[in-house]
């Protein structure tokens, strides 16, 4: 059957695709894939590849396979790299990959199919290695000015260092919405960069926006009391601007209970000024996850915080600031590192005879 094969192909991903009593994933992919595209996309390999080479690799007529591929990058089935005169192609894992791939396409029927996946299957998926995927990375005026920053620790200074920007519907508020969960969070706050730009606006999920707006689009989520998060690496390639409501991560930490570091790298933390705090509960409504509590002065518990600096940009005497936590786990150089110590965390992680 071709879509157990390509559960069992997108299973072997680090954020893995693991099979249910239900057989709801499989409805998702129905949903998502042609039998024919899911015979085609288990022929790709996670590494951008020529269509010629693929074609060689598995005996289909090169031209054929190229118009196929394309067709499947167009509707967020498989990945797309253009280098010069040079198209290359790799599998999308389902996250991050086809499910922020199908923003365009969710309809109520998919949004319902993917959050009972998310309900019964994913959530464990996404925290099983312990190994955080992402990482909170604030805006730079809430960081304390004696700060010593590396460039992978500022966001704006990134930002303008890109050669290409796009910005995206959030598919988690849209799911959620589609499911009556939604907020009133706004959407298009789904930030990318490089190749991952270039394919989101080539394909039509997302649009191209300018350095500037990029900011601008950064700062109104910061206002709107989102979380700034990227992939757990130093490269920049995607920032999420996340509620806790919808967000399938943080959903994690503040419904389920769960520890922070399953899902996010705190690079940050939130340090009171007690002298200049004036107990007026700003910090306590506006942080995410309820890391603030209050005696006499806001306190910050450093065990939950994720150093977001939401609580910094709503308090009106400035007494928040956030700073480097010492005993801070830096980023992996490379997303494919992050991947293969994920990869490593569920091996060893695995059940014995499994």
């Amino acid at each position: 059957m071709p879509y157990e094969k390509l559960r069992a192909f997108l299973d072997r991903f680090p954020l893995g695709f693991p099979r249910t009593e239900s057989g709801v994933e499989i409805e998702i992919l129905k949903r998502l894939f042609t039998e024919d595209e899911a015979r085609t996309a288990v022929l790709l390999s996670p590494m951008p590849e020529e269509a010629s080479l693929i074609a060689a690799r598995c005996g289909r007529d090169e031209g054929e396979l190229a118009r196929k591929l394309e067709a499947m990058a167009d509707k967020g089935l498989v990945f797309r790299i253009r280098r010069q005169d040079r198209t290359l192609f790799n599998a999308a894992p389902f996250m991050i990959g086809l499910y922020e791939y199908s923003v365009r396409r969710i309809d109520a029927e998919l949004a319902a199919l993917f959050k009972t996946y998310y309900d019964t299957a994913y959530l464990t998926e996404i925290g099983l290695s312990n190994v955080p995927g992402f990482k909170v990375i604030p805006v730079s005026r809430h960081v304390s000015p004696d700060m010593t920053l590396l460039p992978y620790h500022q966001l704006e200074g990134k930002i303008r260092e890109a050669r290409k920007i796009s910005v995206a519907e959030c598919v988690c508020r849209k799911e959620a919405r589609l499911t009556g969960h939604g907020c009133d969070h706004p959407l298009e706050t789904c930030l990318s960069f490089g190749v991952a730009a270039e394919y989101y606006i080539e394909t039509g999920l997302g649009r191209e926006v300018s350095a500037e707006e990029a900011i601008e689009i950064l700062e109104a989520a910061d206002q709107a009391g989102l979380v700034h998060a990227g992939a757990n690496s130093k490269h920049l390639s995607n920032i999420c601007n996340c509620c806790p409501c919808c967000c399938a991560s943080l959903k994690g930490i503040v419904d389920h209970g769960h520890d922070k570091r399953r899902y996010v790298n705190a690079l940050f933390e939130a340090m009171v000024d007690p002298d200049a705090c004036i107990a007026c509960e700003a910090c306590l409504e506006r942080c995410p996850v309820g890391a603030i509590s209050l005696d006499e002065v806001a306190e910050v518990d450093r065990d939950k915080c994720l150093g977001c600096g939401l609580c910094a940009s709503a308090c009106p005497s400035e007494a928040i600031t956030l700073r480097l936590r010492p005993d801070r786990e830096e980023p992996f150089e490379r997303v494919l590192d992050m991947g293969l110590a994920v990869m490593e965390a569920k091996r060893k992680n695995a059940p014995q005879g499994s």
